[in-house]
C-alpha cells in the first residue's frame, strides 16, 4: 500500500508542475499519514511526500 501510495505521490509531483491553481490544486490533497505508516517508510519515499505537501502549502494554501 505505502508503495502505492509513494507512486500517486511521485505521478502527481511530476504532473502537478504547473503554478495555476486549477491545475495541481484541482487534482491534489495533502498526503496525512499515520505514525506507523510514516516509520514504514523509506528517506526518499519521506521526502517525496514532504515535496507533494509543502508544493501544496506553497500553491495551493494547505495548512500544515
Amino acid at each position: 500500500m505505502v508503495k502505492g501510495l509513494m507512486l500517486a505521490v511521485m505521478l502527481a509531483v511530476a504532473a502537478g508542475c504547473t503554478t495555476a491553481r486549477g491545475g495541481f490544486c484541482a487534482v491534489s490533497s495533502p498526503l496525512r499519514l499515520s505514525a506507523a505508516s510514516v516509520d514504514a517508510l523509506s528517506d526518499a519515499e519521506v521526502r517525496a511526500l514532504l515535496a507533494h505537501n509543502r508544493k501544496g502549502e506553497r500553491l495551493c494554501g494547505w495548512k500544515p
